[in-house]
């Protein structure tokens, strides 16, 4: 077995810190999102009352937009992966150096989902 890197509650501050930082970035993705179709919304009424040159314009700007917001979404999701996977690292280094922990971690929430299924 291998030894222990520190003790369980540094372990276990690991997982809550990776999770708060998955949390921060469905945060930052869900308002980048709001941001996006917001400036969509103002961009078709602009574009709605455009005619000629205005109307190309327009559809340049939406256009860079989506762009802009493809890009952000990749850079977003390439983050949220990493940041994923040094979860499940430290998940995985901390089951492997407290199993008998972790066993009943997870038996105490199977319970819990146990009961609340059989509440409906």
């Amino acid at each position: 077995m291998r030894s222990r890197q520190g003790n369980g509650s540094q372990d276990s501050g690991d997982v809550q810190a990776s999770l708060s930082a998955l949390g921060g970035s469905s945060a930052a993705i869900s308002g980048d999102f709001r941001n996006f179709v917001t400036d969509m919304e103002d961009l078709i009424k602009s574009a709605a009352s455009a005619s000629g040159d205005e109307l190309a314009i327009a559809e340049d700007k939406i256009r860079d937009r989506i762009a802009l917001a493809k890009d952000q979404l990749g850079v977003a999701s390439n983050r949220l992966a990493s940041r994923a996977r040094r979860t499940l690292a430290a998940t995985n280094e901390y089951v492997y150096d407290a199993p008998w922990q972790a066993i009943g971690m997870g038996t105490v929430v199977g319970f819990l989902v146990g009961v609340l299924v059989a509440r409906r």
